[in-house]
């Protein structure tokens, strides 16, 4: 039986040894929070190697089982810099987590059924998929606000995203836009402050000057985080983009 068929059983058919069933949306919900693994992202390349999305872990691995993707696993050099990559399939990449496992369990996220357990892969790469990335950032309140590091842009106080609100650098009353360039995060105190005036007007300064974003801003929150390093060198050329699905 060929191991990609006998993920599939332990995945989908038996309890994972979290007791919960990843099949069941409700038992998914629960699942994310029983096994943080779940919660984990996985750098989706075209045929080209080209940076396209990014999925979570069950979507990652239903790829993988239907040998539509295959695993681009990045070995690093003594410096910590990527020197290599090597292409997997499931059932080599099954292979190399059981010596992960051994020898470097702490660099993994882990995923554990009855019968084995299988690292988190990084960065999948799909096998017949060659369109090209998207080249536009959305312009929405998530990726304003990872533009901003949910920093108050007046202040530079971080903020819970509840606590922060968008603001019109030059004010709508005054012709300004809702442009990546025109609207910024900002705190309630520094936006009733500032009111319906531009920063000069109010004597007020901007920390930063708002740009559009080259890439998802959400990706550059994830590469501040180590277990996600290797997806560096499939995103630093700005003619990649990545749009979150």
């Amino acid at each position: 039986m060929k191991w990609t068929e006998l993920w599939r059983r332990a995945f989908n058919a038996e309890r994972m040894s979290h007791n919960v069933s990843p099949i069941s949306p409700l038992a998914a919900s629960r699942g994310s929070a029983a096994c943080p693994a779940l919660n984990a992202n996985v750098l989706v390349l075209n045929r080209f190697y080209q940076a396209i999305r990014v999925v979570n872990v069950r979507r990652a691995f239903t790829l993988l089982c239907k040998d539509l993707a295959e695993v681009v696993h990045v070995e690093s050099d003594a410096s910590g810099k990527a020197s290599k990559w090597q292409n997997l399939d499931f059932a080599e990449w099954r292979e190399l987590s059981e010596l992960k496992a051994t020898f470097e369990p702490d660099e993994y996220d882990w995923i554990h059924t009855v019968r084995f357990q299988i690292a988190v892969p990084r960065i999948i790469r799909l096998l017949g998929y060659d369109k090209l990335p998207r080249q536009d950032v959305k312009f929405n309140r998530r990726n304003i606000y990872a533009r901003d590091s949910n920093r108050c842009q007046y202040c530079g106080k971080r903020f819970n995203t509840s606590e922060l609100s968008l603001d019109h650098v030059i004010p709508k009353s005054q012709g300004g836009r809702a442009t990546w360039e025109n609207i910024v995060c900002c705190c309630v105190r520094c936006n009733v402050k500032k009111g319906g005036r531009t920063p000069e007007q109010a004597g007020m300064k901007l920390i930063s000057k708002p740009t559009r974003p080259r890439r998802s801003p959400v990706i550059n929150i994830r590469l501040a985080d180590q277990r996600y390093s290797s997806w560096k060198q499939f995103l630093d050329n700005a003619y990649w983009t990545v749009e979150l699905k």
